[in-house]
């Protein structure tokens, strides 16, 4: 997967400025909740992972505010259950699942941007297509993309899967850009 054009992003984790940042500091940062638009990898595109066909696209879920304090995030984890009986939306946000073959596995691609889903259901991707944008949207404490692989859209019942890196070695790097 890749973030691009810009900064640095890897399948968990928020994009980096030249300094290793994933926003600037403020007095937010310590003691209260900051913008999703402070941080780096925010609104920037995400392009799909592999080829396959969108079988899922959901849209309409609001980028809330980002939480690197550890004040802010005791209110956030306090509404951890509610967000799980919620449901996928809760906690994935806006998203995008490609089945890479007919009935699976399936990639999915959580956190996307309000409003900026590219894709519908049944439209046929290319590894390197658009399909929205990084957003914080979902079960999400600052922008980033999780990208994830099942073997079902059965949520409660999904199995993860191990996810292959192409012309790769190994695991990528924490931060390290992989392009498909």
């Amino acid at each position: 997967m890749n973030i691009s054009p810009g900064p640095r992003s890897s399948t968990g984790s928020p994009s980096e400025d030249d300094r290793g940042r994933s926003a600037p500091a403020t007095w937010r940062t310590w003691l209260s909740h900051e913008p999703p638009t402070a941080f780096v990898g925010f609104g920037r595109p995400v392009l799909a992972p592999a080829a396959g066909t969108v079988v899922i696209a959901h849209d309409g879920e609001p980028d809330h505010a980002a939480r690197r304090s550890q004040l802010a995030l005791i209110p956030y984890a306090l509404g951890q259950a509610r967000r799980v009986r919620t449901g996928i939306t809760a906690i994935a946000g806006n998203h995008v699942v490609v089945a890479l073959e007919p009935g699976g596995p399936f990639v999915a691609v959580v956190h996307l941007s309000h409003g900026s889903v590219r894709v519908a259901p049944g439209d046929v991707l290319a590894a390197g297509d658009p399909v929205g944008d990084c957003g914080n949207s979902g079960n999400s404490t600052q922008p980033h993309v999780h990208v994830q692989v099942t073997d079902s859209t059965d949520w409660p019942n999904a199995n993860g899967l191990p996810m292959a890196f192409g012309h790769h070695a190994g695991m990528p790097a924490e931060s390290e850009i992989v392009d498909v």
